[in-house]
């Protein structure tokens, strides 16, 4: 097992998935690699005024400012990439911005006409605080994780993909916890950035506490995976996830993908699983911050005894 270091710099930086992209490192099944990301802006600088625009890493905002691509040795379509995440640890300072978007929920919420707010944050390693003076306690992840979709890119950033991740926004997904990426070009091709000091379930501002981030991750190859598309196993339990514009659908996936895994954890019919998903799953909304909705199933490792 050998470890790694990638430092975001403009050589090592994208803003859209292409399945073309070079890689700018590879490694081993089994390696660790620490990788530094900008926050999805690609800031440059700290804000130190609400509003200011410091220098970006991209002149304009078409995307998550993302650190790699990183290629796996072996890695082919069809097998399943294990991304461990071993720690997460934020930088030093943070923002969040709502009012921006004009989306159905802002037009809901009467915010979609402005004027913009932001909050800036100053982050220590427990907790992050405003400049209005409110403070909360930090759970470090990364919003985006993915790896290119099979078609010929460029794609956007924006939306997550069940087949292939990316801006997930899943909260769940703190140290300890291990994603399952299909892979779909040769090498896998896997992308990290976006990191959140802290996010409720279904980002309802559009944004989170935006950081930078440095992610230690062991990465690791499997044949196969229990359920299809994109999983994830987390310090609670078990997670799945569905993606769609609709949200009924997007919680159909999710609750399908759980009792998937449910029959083939317990030995159990479909309908048997559901039955016993009524009683230990929780659905939960992950984001609301796109025309793409995410909902992901949780079955807790102590909920069946």
């Amino acid at each position: 097992m050998a470890r790694h270091e990638l430092t975001a710099t403009r050589e090592t930086v994208v803003n859209v998935f292409d399945r073309d992209t070079p890689a700018v490192l590879t490694v081993d099944a089994g390696d660790v690699v620490v990788v530094d990301s900008l926050d999805a802006a690609g800031y440059l600088e700290p804000l130190r005024t609400p509003g200011e625009t410091p220098p970006t890493m991209f002149g304009d905002r078409s995307g998550h400012c993302l650190t790699g691509p990183i290629a796996v040795r072996g890695a082919e379509p069809g097998m399943v990439l294990e991304v461990r995440f071993d720690s997460l640890t934020t930088g030093s300072w943070g923002w969040t911005r709502t009012g921006v978007n004009d989306t159905p929920l802002t037009r809901r919420l009467g915010v979609a006409d402005g004027p913009a707010t932001s909050l800036l944050w100053d982050i220590d390693e427990q907790t992050a605080t405003n400049d209005r003076g409110h403070t909360v306690d930090v759970a470090p992840f990364l919003g985006v994780v993915g790896v290119p979709p099979v078609e010929p890119g460029p794609h956007s950033t924006f939306p997550p993909r069940a087949g292939s991740g990316g801006n997930v926004d899943c909260r769940e997904l703190v140290a300890g916890s291990t994603l399952y990426l299909p892979v779909t070009v040769p090498g896998a091709l896997l992308h990290l950035g976006d990191g959140h000091a802290a996010q409720g379930n279904g980002e309802v501002a559009g944004t989170a506490i935006e950081c930078q981030m440095t992610t230690e991750v062991t990465l690791n190859l499997r044949q196969h995976a229990p359920v299809p598309g994109l999983h994830a196993e987390t310090p609670e339990g078990w997670v799945t996830f569905g993606f769609d514009e609709n949200l009924n659908t997007a919680t159909g996936d999710a609750l399908d993908a759980m009792l998937t895994w449910m029959a083939s954890l317990f030995d159990l019919d479909r309908t048997t699983a559901l039955a016993l998903a009524g009683a230990v799953v929780d659905l939960r909304i992950t984001q609301v911050a796109g025309p793409t909705f995410g909902v992901h199933a949780v079955l807790p490792y102590d909920a069946i005894h």
